[in-house]
């Protein structure tokens, strides 16, 4: 089990997302905090460290890699996961380049992304020891 509660991120503009998504993670005994504005998620994100921001690549500005680079530049130690219904080659390319761990092509499996967070969870656990 967890030594710390992992604070979790998650921004998706479809609501449906973040309902599904907050539920399972905070029964894995993570934290989570959700956002279907993303302009609300960076105002948050400014005064915030979280583990992990899980964000959806195509939204209002600021889109996601918008988030990915506030991040990154600002806790560069939070790991970002992407999930998006516009996964191509490209996208997925700019993302891991850019710094993100992983990158989730919707629609996916609910324990394909518990199971994600879960083996980053762990990581970070591990390294704080």
């Amino acid at each position: 089990m967890m030594d710390r509660i992992i604070e979790i991120c998650i921004v998706d503009d479809e609501p449906i997302v973040c309902k599904r998504l907050k539920p399972m993670l905070e029964k894995s005994g993570c934290r989570v905090e959700i956002f279907t504005d993303s302009k609300a998620s960076l105002e948050r994100l400014t005064g915030k460290k979280f583990d992990i921001l899980i964000t959806d690549l195509k939204m209002k500005p600021p889109d996601g890699i918008e988030l990915l680079h506030f991040t990154r530049n600002t806790y560069p130690e939070t790991r970002v996961i992407f999930i998006t219904g516009f996964a191509t080659t490209d996208t997925a390319r700019d993302a891991l380049k850019g710094g993100a761990v992983d990158f989730i092509a919707k629609p996916f499996h609910m324990s394909q992304l518990r199971d994600l967070v879960l083996k980053i969870s762990a990581e970070i656990q591990q390294g704080q020891q």
